[in-house]
Parts: structure tokens; C-alpha cells; sequence
């Protein structure tokens, strides 16, 4: 048999296996608790960076649709299918972002994911893709510290404390175990000094130190990373005030008015973004971009490139790096791949 028809052979077994699975099995609905004891950062962060480089060349995957439904308020549809019968997976992520919910003790982001077998097109799961939103996009700033920050990292700054930044905060660890230290800084000072006391409590994270801080522009220059998560519309993070070695990860903007950190910060250093959707997204870059402050073709790369070795991460230890993720279906799909097979095989 030639090689040819060897791979053809293959990929007939493939999709037969596939099909017979998808007519044989029921949609299963995932609850949060279960996704909760699934995931952990280390292990998505794993599983990104092996499969990211693989399955990028074979996902399809549009601009995701941004539905205004007041001025505060958002839909967000996002969408991710496969060509590849090895793969056989469609996804779909429905978010509602409503940043108001934080007076009514609610989350800002919550929404619904859905799996499909692209080869019969049959529901497969459901779950809920708050929790893996908050995974996902934590293990992408984790998996880009790898290559960005420096390798004896000791202090973390952590600017927002809502859910995300629990999240935030146990990627970096994961991901430069170096760290010592974590000060987390939230407009309003009770919630930061909150979420530190609760960290400092658990045995998770015995040996570290927590503390909480109501004043930005006297921590920001103590960060080897310092990670932001907020839905600010005016700069917060002064690029004055990283140190050298700094790695800045800016989580929280989606939309041009939203931006974490100023012209500065971008100036100062090397920018790289989680996917091409992020130079037309982040209100940091796009701002940047329109200002003259940086050029399109002066970023250094994006996650994949990071993750194949295409592209250089940090250089020398004096660099300044940014990392400006907006979040990607590619991530959405596997975070729930791993979920969903790591279920349905126990």
C-alpha cells in the first residue's frame, strides 16, 4: 500500500471512529463543579502549549461578533471549527459581559459553551464557560510568562481583584514557581486586602507572602510581573514606573475605549499579543497604533510564535515585555477539549 493510501486509510478509520462515537453517545451537560475538579492551571497550561502549535494550523477561526446591548453591556459570540478529522470538534462560546453585576455580587463575564462533532455535527456537551473563561485566559498569560518574564521572577503584582485575579495569580505561580511575593492592588483597597488575606489562608500557598495595596503608582515599579485585570478605560499601569525586567500581562481590554496601562508602558517595551485579533481589539495597541507610538510591524510576535520558537520571547534581562491578550476561540476549544475528553473518559 502506498504512503498515500495509507493516509487515506487512516483518516477513513479516523472519521468512522469518530461518527460511531457521536451517534453512540448523548450530550453530556458538564456542571462547574466538575469543571472545577478537571482543570487545574498547570495541567491547561501543559496542554496549550503542546497542542496550540498543532491544532492552529487546521482551526478555523473568525473575528468573534461583539454585540453592544447598552453602553456598558455586551454580547460576545465566538465560534471555532475543525478541518481536520483527528480534531473533531466545533465550538461555540456565548458571553454576556455586564461589569455593573459587580454592585449586585455577581460576576461581570458569564456565558455558555457548546461542543459539536464536526463530522455529524452533533451536540456533544454543554458546560459552563464562565469558570473556563477564567481558566483559559489565566493559562495564556501563565503560558506567555514562560517566555516573557524573567526566570527568577520573585514579585507578582496583581492589579484588579475580581474573579479573574485568583485565577491570574496561580498561573504565574504555576508557571514561574520563582516567585515569593504577591501584592495585589484594586481601586477599591478592602477587595484587594480581602482576596490576599483569603490566599495568605490557604495551605495552597504556604511560604508566600500576600499583602494587599491601595496605591498602584508605589507597587507597580516593585513587580517582575506585574498582571492587570480590569475593565478601565483610562490608563492605570504607568510605563514610567515598571522596572527594568518587567513583564506587563494586560488581560482586561476587548474594545478601543478600554486600556490598562499608557503609551509608555507600550513604548517602553517589547509587545506581543495572544492572536492577530488583539491589534485591532486592545485599546492599548490600537491607541498606540493611531498615536505613531509603535508600528504593527514592530510587534514581536504572538503566542503560537512564542510557543513553536518561531519568534524570541525576552532577550536580556534588562527588557521591558508586554503581553496583551483579548482572548481566542483556539483557547476556548481546547480548554473544553480537555475538559470534555478528560469527563467522558472517567
Amino acid at each position: 500500500m502506498t504512503s498515500t493510501n495509507k493516509d487515506k486509510t487512516s483518516t477513513n478509520e479516523t472519521t468512522a471512529t469518530a461518527t460511531a462515537t457521536a451517534v453512540s453517545s448523548s450530550p453530556v451537560f458538564i456542571s462547574t463543579e466538575s469543571l472545577c475538579s478537571i482543570l487545574t492551571h498547570h495541567t491547561l497550561m501543559n496542554h496549550l502549549q503542546s497542542t496550540l502549535p498543532k491544532v492552529s494550523t487546521f482551526l478555523q477561526t473568525p473575528i468573534r461578533q461583539h454585540y453592544a446591548i447598552s453602553p456598558s453591556s455586551s454580547l460576545l459570540i465566538m465560534p471555532s471549527w475543525s478541518s481536520s478529522p483527528s480534531f473533531p470538534y466545533i465550538g461555540v462560546k456565548l458571553v454576556t459581559h455586564f461589569p455593573q453585576n459587580s454592585a449586585l455580587n455577581l460576576p461581570g463575564v458569564q456565558g455558555s459553551y457548546v461542543l459539536f462533532n464536526s463530522t455529524t455535527g452533533q451536540t456533544l456537551a454543554s458546560m459552563d464557560s464562565t469558570e473556563l473563561t477564567l481558566y483559559r485566559t489565566s493559562c495564556v498569560s501563565g503560558l506567555a510568562s514562560k517566555y516573557l518574564a524573567r526566570d527568577d521572577s520573585e514579585v507578582l503584582v496583581m492589579v484588579g481583584a475580581g474573579a479573574l485575579a485568583p485565577h491570574l495569580i496561580r498561573a504565574h505561580l504555576s508557571a514561574r514557581p520563582s516567585l515569593r511575593k504577591v501584592i495585589i492592588w484594586n481601586r477599591t483597597v478592602e477587595k484587594a486586602t480581602t482576596l490576599a488575606l483569603k490566599l495568605r489562608e490557604s495551605d495552597e500557598f504556604a511560604g508566600l507572602s500576600f499583602v494587599g495595596s491601595g496605591c498602584l503608582d508605589e507597587v507597580a515599579g516593585l513587580g517582575d510581573i506585574v498582571s492587570c485585570a480590569t475593565n478601565s478605560e483610562t490608563p492605570i499601569v504607568k510605563g514610567e514606573r515598571l522596572k527594568a525586567g518587567a513583564h506587563l500581562d494586560l488581560v482586561g481590554s476587548f474594545k478601543h475605549s478600554m486600556k490598562e496601562c499608557d503609551d509608555e508602558a507600550i513604548r517602553r517595551g517589547k509587545v506581543f499579543v495572544d492572536n492577530e485579533a488583539a491589534l485591532v481589539e486592545a485599546g492599548e495597541l490600537v491607541g498606540a497604533f493611531d498615536r505613531g507610538v509603535i508600528k504593527k510591524d514592530e510587534i514581536g510576535g504572538n503566542l503560537v510564535e512564542l510557543v513553536r520558537g518561531d519568534k524570541v520571547g525576552r532577550s536580556n534581562l534588562e527588557q521591558i515585555t508586554v503581553f496583551k491578550s483579548v482572548g481566542s476561540a483556539v483557547v476556548d476549544m481546547l480548554a473544553a477539549q480537555l475538559v470534555y475528553e478528560t469527563y467522558t473518559r472517567s
